[in-house]
């Protein structure tokens, strides 16, 4: 590995772990000022980051990058202005840092507090996104975290400026602009780099594919906040209104074919084949969806391609969906915790009590009752954005936000209190 990239990272990382003990002891109200001020920062910049945009998407195509890929990349004014907004809900969310999270006395008077404090140094290793920049940007400043941000060169242009829109907003507020800096190279060299940076990087957050995300749970020496692969299932129940089944499932397959929370199997009760599943399938060929099979969905349809035992273990992220008949609310569950990758996943029912059971039944971070997938999304559940979603069971899981970016530590007072020998 080069010596000029090991010391570029080493520099970089030595800047946020200063950078990150003034953050920990920054006023809340310098934080806010600094987060609307990029948001501003944001708007007011917006033909450059489209120029910026602009450069990568003609990049990608030239590249031969996917549809899925180049949608991810994309950046419009709407987009923008989403940002912008994101930006600005995460800087109206309490300040989670100092906060009480539990308290209680002791018979020997010591009273103990568990309060929250900013994990530090978060690494976020991401690829065709650049909204991650201002999304991850804000939650770890919100959180009182210095971030090192290495996007992937296919967002590179545009991260860079979306960067330098934080960056102002941390001048703004006269907070330390090593808070949030972005990997200046696309030297892949620069993520093995901070793969070793144990003492340095608190945790580390890959927003990728699955081959990134493989790597980095591989050869990080640092915990890491991750799901491998977003493979996420809609039941459709005995007891579901086939209409609102009808618009669940075209909504959590076609609405961003794209995004990590995208329905790619669903699973039909073999009791509604007939009267529900026609609708869905001819609801999703119109939207341009290819339909993959078993023997009892061919027999409704005969568009419908032979599913294959690896569709099961697919996720698409493209206009295709595997679709397959079960035998109740028990079958269901079964496939989606064989086959599943515990992110999120969804029952259609009106019965309480079968909802009930797949909730409970279900391994996933992210479980739903008559609701999209599609809303496994920090934004969607009030956190203003998510740096990511984590489907591990230590620490944080689901959505990762602003309280999901803190770990605790327990202050303890006294009166002169001595342990007895």
């Amino acid at each position: 590995m080069s010596a000029n990239i090991h010391d570029l990272m080493l520099g970089i990382g030595r800047a946020a772990k200063d950078a990150a003990g003034v953050l920990a002891l920054a006023d809340p109200q310098a934080k806010t000022r600094a987060l609307t001020e990029a948001a501003a920062a944001l708007r007011a910049r917006k033909s450059e980051i489209i120029a910026a945009n602009d450069l990568d998407m003609k990049d990608g195509r030239e590249k031969g990058l996917t549809e899925s890929i180049l949608d991810r990349l994309k950046l419009d004014d709407k987009r923008i202005e989403a940002m912008a907004k994101a930006i600005e809900e995460v800087a109206a969310l309490p300040d989670p840092v100092g906060s009480k999270i539990t308290e209680w006395d002791r018979p020997n008077g010591l009273h103990i507090e568990r309060v929250r404090v900013p994990l530090g140094v978060i690494g976020i290793i991401y690829e065709s996104r650049p909204n991650v920049t201002a999304d991850a940007g804000a939650l770890c400043l919100k959180s009182g975290n210095a971030a090192i941000l290495r996007g992937g060169s296919d967002s590179f242009h545009s991260s860079k400026i979306i960067l330098d829109c934080m960056q102002q907003g941390l001048r703004a507020a006269n907070l330390p602009q090593a808070a949030l800096q972005m990997v200046p190279t696309t030297d892949r060299a620069a993520v093995g780099e901070m793969l070793a940076m144990s003492g340095i990087i608190d945790v580390i957050v890959p927003r990728g594919g699955k081959s990134l995300v493989e790597r980095v749970q591989k050869e990080a020496k640092v915990p890491v906040f991750a799901h491998l692969e977003g493979l996420c299932h809609t039941y459709i129940d005995k007891d579901a209104d086939a209409g609102m089944a009808k618009a669940i499932v075209l909504n959590a397959k076609m609405r961003r074919t794209s995004v990590c929370g995208a329905t790619e199997t669903l699973l039909v009760d073999k009791s509604v084949m007939k009267t529900h599943l026609p609708l869905i399938l001819e609801a999703l060929t119109a939207a341009g969806c290819e339909i993959r099979g078993d023997a009892a969905v061919q027999a409704l349809d005969k568009h419908v391609i032979p599913a294959t035992e690896e569709d099961w273990r697919t996720e698409y992220l493209d206009a295709i969906i595997s679709v397959k008949q079960v035998d109740g609310v028990d079958e269901a569950v079964r496939h989606i915790n064989t086959y599943g990758t515990e992110h999120t996943d969804a029952i259609v029912t009106a019965n309480q009590a079968t909802a009930e059971k797949f909730l409970n039944g279900v391994n996933s971070a992210i479980a739903l009752h008559n609701a999209s997938t599609q809303f496994a999304d920090g934004g969607e559940f009030g956190m203003g954005a998510e740096i990511g979603i984590s489907t591990g069971k230590m620490h944080a899981r689901g959505p990762v936000g602003v309280e999901q970016l803190t770990t605790f530590k327990y202050v303890v007072r006294g009166t002169g209190q001595v342990r007895p020998g």
